[in-house]
């Protein structure tokens, strides 16, 4: 088997290590096996989307947000058939904000995003951020397991249909949602960096899975040794007086 990955605007939407999930999942399919063949882009730069098994596209702030958001746009079209043909999608915090119907900032200036969602996001105050370690009671797949990571947003998200998590500690969407990300059966997007997957390999395993899906049908996985990574999270969750048992 081979998985095509796709890192979009690599230069600059890389906020708080959110490369580190694209290493972690690399590394994972190595390990048993799986050649991965990892290609970038940026502004301006053709790539054909629809040629890839997973899209991924990190978070930035603004600034960065504001220098991409055209050209995302144009793409449009073949994102939507990328979708079509059961492409995988991974979105961090801002990326996650562009799949929806728009982002304003505070200043009041909308950015459109690619409208595939009905949620949108407005930018909270300047002296309130959803900032610090965060645990959630996570589902996906029909599958049901606790993850941790870390937020910085001041951007607050309405209108989430399908939520990938029910917090446990932090904030998620907006400052009290209750609720973090969004999930549907090709996309994750959430505001957890830190970056997400080292600490969470389940998560991991199952973009894994619905990347290689679109060209080689459901996939099992060898098992891996994840007691580093699990210890890492229950420390975590250690931290934030979260105990080891779903909700």
């Amino acid at each position: 088997m081979n998985l095509k990955i796709l890192w979009m605007y690599h230069d600059l939407m890389d906020l708080y290590g959110d490369k580190g999930n694209l290493l972690v999942l690399k590394s994972r399919a190595e390990k048993r096996g799986i050649e991965v063949q990892l290609d970038t882009c940026t502004l301006n730069e053709q790539k054909d989307c629809r040629d890839y098994d997973l899209f991924f596209l990190g978070g930035g702030a603004d600034r960065e947000q504001n220098l991409i958001y055209e050209d995302l746009l144009k793409r449009r079209e073949q994102i939507a058939e990328a979708m079509q043909e059961k492409t995988a999608f991974l979105l961090i915090c801002g990326g996650y904000q562009l799949f929806g119907q728009y982002y304003k900032d505070q200043d009041g200036k909308q950015v459109d995003g690619l409208g595939f969602f009905n949620y949108y996001t407005v930018a909270g105050d300047r002296d309130h951020r959803c900032i610090g370690n965060i645990a959630v009671n996570a589902e996906m797949d029909h599958e049901r397991f606790l993850a941790v990571g870390f937020e910085n947003h001041g951007g607050q998200t309405h209108g989430v249909e399908s939520p990938f998590a029910k917090v446990l500690s932090g904030h998620g969407n907006t400052y009290d949602s209750g609720h973090e990300g969004f999930v549907n059966e090709q996309v994750l997007a959430t505001y957890m960096h830190g970056p997400l997957l080292p600490k969470n390999p389940k998560i991991a395993d199952l973009v894994l899975k619905r990347a290689l899906k679109k060209r080689n049908g459901a996939a099992e996985l060898a098992e891996l040794d994840d007691s580093l990574e699990n210890r890492a999270r229950s420390i975590m969750l250690e931290r934030l007086n979260v105990k080891e048992e779903l909700k």
